[in-house]
């Protein structure tokens, strides 16, 4: 293998490289070439990702947040509901007569 260096008026001079040289091309040869590969597989990555028109996990994931939702706000208002008219009264006589002295 041979290494080309500008000489004078535009005269390229080839000399022949020694073998550290070549070692050094052969690996950043080979770098490059795992780093088009690498770029050329996630272009393809984020093309077929841009393509992709199914929208399957974004509807799923929509009506399961608004099934939580719904089904959260409905446990809420049974829990106020509950503490409304049976736990706080019952628990405010119970403090009444805890607390009643006169007998």
């Amino acid at each position: 293998m041979e290494r080309e260096v500008p000489g004078e008026a535009g005269v390229e001079i080839r000399l022949p490289l020694s073998y550290q040289q070549k070692k050094e091309e052969t690996i950043l040869r080979k770098a490059m070439i795992q780093l088009g590969n690498r770029v050329a597989r996630r272009a393809f990555q984020i093309r077929q990702a841009l393509a992709d028109r199914s929208g399957e996990g974004f509807v799923d994931t929509a009506i399961k947040i608004l099934m939580a939702v719904v089904i959260g706000a409905l446990v809420l208002a049974g829990l106020y509901a509950l503490f409304d008219e049976t736990v706080l009264p019952t628990l405010t006589r119970r403090v009444q007569e805890m607390f009643n002295y006169a007998g």
